[in-house]
């Protein structure tokens, strides 16, 4: 999304994040315009406008295939604001309201800009499929020990974008190499997408092939930018494959996601994506920790995981024994100084022990509720002191099954470190994007507060085009997945999740403890609410 201006935090990608309660809106002046890049050349067939009171009286609908040469394929001069659907007709990768003539003295303003037609992606008989998806693949070279495990060609085929495709490491870091894929019978190919590991191509081709020997090329670069690349191509081929010829780094080529769109071959039915939540979202899943006080959390919601915690961290997490309702609506964790005997933590810095000198409470939902997209809140007042590390966050369900974080994504909702209590964080993990290197922010409060002084409400809205963290009603945090996906690599949250409340001693990131660190200490926690 851009715009011809922007009016204060009304940004043009509200116009496009599905809720009907942000919106876009520009400066007090004629002309203003906000566009949208479709990423590929699109048959557009209806476009629908929700208007802000500050409305377009007249105004133009115009696509592009440059974002430089527009043609209207919708004028007015009599706009009437309110919610427009407009059916129209014409193809173009960008397409842009153009406002000519505002209908108040204030600008142009949306709460949606929404366009329709042939998007690319469609299932089988459309204009376009995906027609690589669980193909056969092959490739010059597989990657597969302790850095890349079996990142065979199929990987790049599975539309799973945590999982990958690279030359081998002994063989295959040298020019040329490249990877193919059999569509299992002759397509018309229109579009391949290319979600690159760092380990990129500067200058590759896509070719094609009617059996797997004889190759054209149909698209060129001496220019590979790496990240995601959607290229629109013609060619008519049952083989496809990126051959390339220059590498970027000195490692070889690897490629999470190599997807071929276009029509026949032998597409095998793809899996649907997971729907957004509706708006208005509703409750779906809550814990309101009402109760008497010294009640265990419930086990039909919450289980307990009790043992040493990640990090370096030095406290022992103990089955429910640090965890109970406090009788007043409030679920306390309580971090304590007491050895656990049997437990092997790192050396306490105090001591020098191994011996886990704290216990803590860690507890998740991963038996009983797990969740693709919805709004997720959590109200909690987090304790103060060095080395106290409060969190709020959901891990991807498939770490349940064996898969290693961080291939099944982490998305840290709140995260606070006791010795700095007047800073917060939300931050997502990825194998692109993990650990120091996770894409997120710090936050304060107003007036630079202590966040241990009272409660607090942080909420992530989450979504198939990205996910929105706040604080209290205030957006602190918003992640394109778009945006992502070109900036810093594949974008892997579109599938289950599951919640995790912990509060940690020591570590990595908080470090230790001293003598001024009070304990016990507790987190409160007033609810945990899901909405869908």
């Amino acid at each position: 999304m851009t715009a011809s201006s922007t009016e204060g935090a009304f940004d043009a990608r509200n116009a496009v994040d599905g809720d009907p309660g942000t919106r876009w809106s520009s400066a007090f002046a004629d002309p203003q315009w906000i566009e949208i890049d479709l990423g590929a050349s699109t048959q557009i067939s209806r476009v629908a406008l929700n208007w802000e009171a500050a409305y377009g009286k007249a105004f133009r609908i115009e696509v592009s295939t440059n974002a430089q040469d527009w043609t209207a394929i919708h004028e007015t001069a009599t706009g009437t604001g309110g919610i427009q659907s407009l059916t129209v007709a014409g193809t173009g990768r960008y397409v842009r309201m153009y406002g000519t003539q505002r209908g108040t003295q204030y600008g142009f303003s949306l709460w949606e800009f929404q366009v329709y037609g042939t998007d690319g992606s469609s299932g089988p008989g459309s204009a376009s499929t995906l027609l690589s998806y669980g193909r056969t693949g092959a490739a010059s070279s597989s990657q597969s020990d302790q850095n890349c495990w079996e990142c065979t060609p199929a990987r790049a085929f599975d539309r799973d974008p945590a999982s990958r495709w690279a030359t081998s490491s002994t063989t295959g870091w040298t020019d040329p190499g490249w990877i193919s894929v059999d569509l299992g019978a002759a397509a018309q190919i229109n579009k391949v997408v290319l979600q690159w590991d760092p380990a990129y191509a500067k200058s590759f081709q896509i070719q094609v092939s009617p059996n797997g020997q004889d190759w054209t090329s149909i698209y060129s670069t001496t220019s590979g930018t790496g990240f995601k690349q959607t290229l629109a191509i013609t060619g008519t081929g049952r083989y496809v494959r990126m051959y390339g010829t220059e590498r970027a780094t000195p490692y070889g080529y690897s490629l999470w996601e190599f997807q071929v769109y276009g029509t026949g071959g032998d597409p095998i039915p793809v899996p649907p994506l997971p729907s957004d939540p509706a708006n208005p979202p509703r409750l779906v899943w809550s814990e309101e920790f009402d109760g008497a006080a010294g009640t265990k959390p419930d086990a039909s919601k919450w289980r307990a995981d009790p043992g040493t915690g990640p990090n370096n961290e030095l406290e022992y997490y103990t089955d429910h024994r640090n965890a109970a309702l406090d009788g007043t609506g409030h679920l306390m964790m309580e971090a304590r100084k007491e050895v656990t005997a049997g437990s092997s933590c790192p050396p306490d810095p105090l001591s020098g022990s191994t011996t886990c000198q704290y216990t803590s409470a860690r507890m998740n939902t991963s038996a009983s509720f797990q969740f693709t997209y919805g709004r997720v809140e959590a109200r909690i007042k987090v304790p103060k002191g060095n080395g106290l590390w409060p969190a709020f966050w959901m891990m991807g369900a498939d770490f349940l099954t064996g898969r290693p974080w961080p291939y099944n994504g982490e998305v840290d909702i709140m995260e606070v470190l006791g010795k700095d209590v007047k800073t917060a964080y939300s931050t997502v993990h990825a194998p692109a994007y993990n650990g120091g290197g996770g894409i997120g922010s710090p936050y304060t409060l107003p007036g630079n507060a202590d966040y241990s002084d009272d409660f607090h409400t942080w909420a992530a809205d989450w979504n198939s085009k990205g996910i929105t963290f706040s604080l209290d009603g205030r957006t602190v945090l918003a992640l394109d997945k778009a945006q992502v996906e070109q900036t810093r690599g594949p974008w892997i949250f579109d599938h289950p999740h599951y919640l995790i409340l912990n509060l940690a001693v020591g570590g990595d990131w908080p470090g230790p403890t001293d003598s001024s660190t009070p304990f016990p200490s507790r987190m409160l926690v007033d609810y945990v609410r899901v909405f869908q």
